[in-house]
């Protein structure tokens, strides 16, 4: 990720703090607009050109904010993304935001990785365990992989705590092979 990506992201986490914006109502407003510029090649093309002005893709901006409805803080977002000719990272920018909201927030994401489908009261207790080894909420995406044979790999930031049958496995044949 680019170093600009990460100051856009807190300056607008900034703004969304400071103005005591509702986060849910942004974040719907993003998800509006990203799919307006992931369904519009033209769009993107418009807007990453660089004979096109940054004042006329503003007007544009503005024309998609009856429909989109954007709170004057997202529109002043995406215009500074253009003025700056950073709009062509709007994703990493609005991705980098939403993680440095969640951080605000005490929240961490993890992947968690099982070899069989969990039920929900497994979920629910995975989840309080990951917390408690986090020291913090988690919000969790769940992928099943069979080749693990079973247990637990899970994957919060750059740290794994691999638990599964393969991962103790491979641990007892390194430490067989080194003695």
């Amino acid at each position: 990720m680019a170093a600009f990506v990460s100051h856009y992201a807190r300056a607008f986490a900034d703004v969304v703090t400071s103005y005591k914006l509702d986060t849910a109502a942004i974040d719907h407003q993003l998800d509006d607009f990203l799919a307006t510029w992931d369904g519009s090649r033209e769009l993107r093309e418009v807007f990453e050109n660089p004979a096109i002005s940054a004042l006329q893709k503003v007007a544009i901006v503005d024309k998609m904010n009856v429909k989109l409805g954007m709170v004057k803080q997202l529109r002043n977002l995406i215009a500074v993304l253009i003025n700056n000719d950073r709009i062509a990272h709007v994703h990493e920018v609005v991705a980098a935001y939403r993680a440095e909201l969640q951080a605000r927030q005490g929240i961490r994401q993890a992947e968690i990785v099982t070899a069989r489908e969990l039920s929900e009261q497994e979920r629910a207790s995975l989840l309080v365990g990951v917390g408690q080894l986090a020291g913090a909420k988690i919000q969790a995406s769940f992928k099943l992989d069979k080749a693990i044979l079973g247990g637990t790999v899970v994957r919060i930031g750059s740290t794994v705590y691999d638990g599964s049958v393969r991962g103790r496995l491979e641990r007892l044949k390194e430490a067989l092979t080194a003695g």
